[in-house]
């Protein structure tokens, strides 16, 4: 399992997972390189919407907008820091580029331009992220802890957050109602 790159992939997690922090989660991958990985859960939503998290940023908003979508919870990582996927990834102060259509920004001026609508044509907000270290997710692969697929943009922007982990399923053509938790070899 060396030198795969997961960036761009949804990782599913596996039944075994169950009494985990990522049980029945798809997380998106940032970034995966030798250093390690970065991914955000796209199917946790929080008790805190946009116009909340606004209000306790000290953030002003335009009158006329009320965001009452809810922030996600990214990861057990940095729990109290806002990560911004978006496209188009733009000139923000502080942004990873992922690939040509998608950034993840960290930076506060993403959410001023937001309360502003001024934003990114697309994004998902969340507070923390997960992270591996330098060969963990590829040993977590190898103990089959994740299923992983091409990212879908539609997945993730266009679906409420609770239709991601099927549809993510459905990239795969597998339903995971008959995942197992064995691991065996044909």
């Amino acid at each position: 399992m060396e030198n795969i790159n997961l960036t761009h992939h949804f990782l599913i997690a596996m039944p075994a997972m169950e009494n985990s922090f990522f049980s029945k989660t798809v997380t998106y991958v940032c970034e995966h390189n030798e250093r390690g990985a970065l991914g955000l859960v796209i199917n946790r939503p929080m008790d805190l919407s946009m116009t909340s998290l606004f209000k306790q940023l000290g953030i002003a908003t335009k009158d006329s907008l009320r965001d009452e979508s809810a922030v996600l919870f990214g990861g057990p990582v940095q729990v109290d820091c806002g990560f911004v996927l978006h496209q188009p990834v733009g000139q923000w102060q502080s942004t990873l580029t992922i690939n040509e259509k998608l950034g993840l920004t960290t930076s506060l001026d993403i959410l001023k331009a937001i309360a502003n609508a001024e934003g990114p044509d697309q994004m998902l907000v969340a507070m923390g992220y997960a992270g591996w270290a330098a060969g963990q997710l590829e040993q977590e692969m190898a103990q089959n802890a994740w299923l992983s697929v091409p990212a879908s943009l539609h997945v993730i922007f266009d679906l409420p957050s609770e239709e991601r982990l099927p549809a993510a399923m459905e990239l795969l053509g597998v339903d995971y109602t008959r995942l197992s938790n064995d691991v065996g070899h044909a």
